[in-house]
C-alpha cells in the first residue's frame, strides 16, 4: 500500500515538473479581454425592481465602477442600466 502511494506521488511530482521546466511544454492559456457589461446583460429588456431582475434571471444586479465612482445608489444604477421604475 505505501508503495502505491509513493508511486502516485512520485508520478504526480514528475509530471508537474515535466510540464513546468519543458520536457511537456503545454501552450500557455491566452489570456482574453473582459467582456463589457453591456453585451452581458440584456438592453431592451426592461426590470420594475432589482428584486424583479433577480427573480427573473437568477442574477444578482451589481453596479458598474462607473456608476460607483460616480457616487450612485444602487436603486439609481439600476435604472439607469435597465429603465426600471425603482
Amino acid at each position: 500500500m505505501k508503495d502505491d502511494i509513493y508511486t502516485m506521488i512520485e508520478q504526480l511530482i514528475d509530471t508537474a515538473f515535466d510540464t513546468n521546466l519543458g520536457k511537456k511544454k503545454e501552450k500557455p492559456m491566452e489570456m482574453q479581454e473582459p467582456v463589457p457589461q453591456e453585451e452581458l446583460e440584456p438592453t431592451g429588456e426592461v426590470f420594475e425592481s432589482i428584486e424583479d431582475y433577480t427573480s427573473r434571471t437568477g442574477k444578482r444586479f451589481r453596479m458598474l465602477k462607473d456608476q460607483k465612482a460616480r457616487g450612485l445608489t444602487r436603486e439609481e444604477a439600476f435604472t439607469e442600466t435597465f429603465g426600471g421604475t425603482n
